[in-house]
């Protein structure tokens, strides 16, 4: 005979089945705007079913079902979609750096416009053109120093304003790389946790879905590569091990910047330092070349030339000479000769022998300021002292500005079709994974819907076979009372 009370036991399993998943949609409904979040069903099989004893065979045709159980609660994902928003997502990191970088260069260079560089150059070559009208006027003398000072003003400013993005990229390294460390740290305390949790037979949903959105920001910020292994998630950058287990490698802005660029070579750590690298300090090379040709070739100009001043006097450096060329651009400066006397400025290359054979200065004379006017014009080799990149040689300091000026123009807009194109591939990778592992509000509610019915039903047997159960206990054998 089958048991009396096998009927309670398979409404039992249903009500608690039922209500497992229940409270695992409620879970889902709670969670979902939870980033990371990954949905979580029960797994339902049917109950062992059980055979009537008997020698052979049973002659109860058949074998007798015990109803539902719920194996485990398990979280939906898909870590093949993973592996490829990572892969994306690194390449976002990396270029949303470049860009920042490009359009704060964009804006210390502020070309075209009225007030950048290439209009400063321009009054002051004009001013040495209006000096060559009136050679010997003090007035037209001031404002070539006050030109001169209004340049060496516009370089100070371009390059402290260098040093200052350089010091800022630099301490981004540091704090992106504290977040590196960080990260690293909660997924290896992760490792140790789940390892634990799922060692004693339980699913740790929840702390995988924390561990997946860890490595997610890990992504962004350098190249990783996740591999599952049974002590946890082994992260590698490159060939250097990160975390292995329920241990994690100190990760610090030294250790960014020795694998830079062979293990790091994404992310936003890389594209920092890449733009350090690449953009800030070419930058950097090409002002302090233009500077340091300026300053030269003026320099080379004015001391041909004869002052105001009597007995006749060679004109001597206009600008200081350039002691460091890596420092050219923040330390020029008009020469302290130049600015206590405005006399001392060079504008003519004739001298006069006097009735009494003493010599004088053509103050009249235009010659050399023509000349230092027409450096404007004047095509120069910007070798920029061994640099090993110079943007061009042979040309004008106009022709060399806007080429400079062209080529971040070019790479800003290079940067931001990537960014574009790059944030459209993270969305939609991102999508197809919200459309595998995320909630759906509705989709959750028709399922509420039917495990309580399903709940109810299995109430509503429990209470059925309690009331046969009443019956035969009860009411059976009672009967000639």
């Amino acid at each position: 005979m089958r048991s009396t009370f096998g009927g309670i036991e398979i409404s039992k399993r249903g009500i608690l089945t039922q209500q497992a998943a229940l409270t695992t949609a409620g879970h889902n409904v709670a969670n979902a705007n939870t980033p990371g979040f990954s949905r979580q069903v029960v797994k339902m099989v049917a109950a062992e079913p059980i055979e009537a004893l008997s020698l052979q065979r049973s002659t109860i045709p058949g074998q007798m079902g015990q109803g539902v159980e719920f194996t485990q609660v398990q979280r939906i994902r898909e870590t093949f979609l993973d592996k490829q928003f990572a892969n994306e997502n690194k390449s976002l990191g990396e270029w949303t750096v470049k860009q920042d970088t490009l359009e704060k260069l964009e804006a210390i260079i502020n070309e075209p416009s009225d007030t950048g560089l290439r209009q400063v150059l321009d009054n002051f070559w004009n001013s040495w053109q209006e000096l060559s009208k009136q050679p010997d006027n003090l007035e037209t003398r001031a404002v070539v120093k006050e030109s001169a000072l209004a340049v060496t003003d516009a370089f100070n400013h371009a390059a402290k304003q260098l040093k200052d993005l350089t010091s800022d990229v630099n301490d981004n390294i540091s704090v992106k790389a504290t977040q590196v460390n960080t990260s690293l740290k909660q997924i290896a305390v992760l490792n140790d946790e789940i390892f634990r949790v799922e060692g004693l037979g339980n699913s740790a949903n929840d702390l995988r879905d924390q561990r997946d959105l860890l490595v997610d920001g890990l992504s962004r910020l350098i190249n990783v590569s996740v591999q599952e292994e049974s002590s946890g998630y082994h992260v590698k950058m490159g060939n250097q091990d990160l975390v292995e287990g329920n241990t994690a490698t100190e990760f610090t802005d030294e250790t960014a910047k020795s694998a830079y660029p062979t293990d790091l070579n994404s992310g936003e750590l890389f594209g920092l330092m890449y733009s350090n690298d690449r953009y800030v300090n070419e930058y950097k090379n090409q002002l302090n070349s233009m500077v340091s040709t300026m300053i030269t070739s003026v320099n080379n100009v004015h001391k041909q030339g004869y002052t105001l001043q009597d007995p006749p006097t060679k004109g001597g450096e206009f600008f200081s000479p350039v002691a460091d060329f890596s420092t050219a651009a923040e330390t020029m400066k008009v020469s302290t000769n130049i600015t206590d006397n405005v006399e001392r400025i060079a504008a003519s290359s004739r001298t006069y022998k006097d009735a009494n054979g003493v010599e004088h200065v053509v103050k009249g004379n235009n010659e050399l300021a023509l000349q230092l006017a027409g450096i404007k014009n004047t095509k120069f080799n910007f070798d920029g002292s061994g640099v090993t990149k110079i943007i061009l040689n042979g040309g004008t300091f106009d022709e060399f500005l806007r080429a400079v000026v062209s080529e971040i123009g070019v790479q800003t807009q290079e940067a931001q079709r990537q960014v574009a194109n790059q944030k459209i591939l993270v969305d939609q990778v991102d999508a197809r994974r919200q459309s595998v592992s995320g909630v759906s509000l509705d989709e959750e509610m028709a399922d509420m819907i039917k495990y309580q019915h399903a709940y109810n039903a299995a109430a509503r047997a429990l209470t059925t076979f309690d009331q046969m159960l009443d019956k035969v206990i009860n009411s059976m054998g009672t009967v000639g009372r």
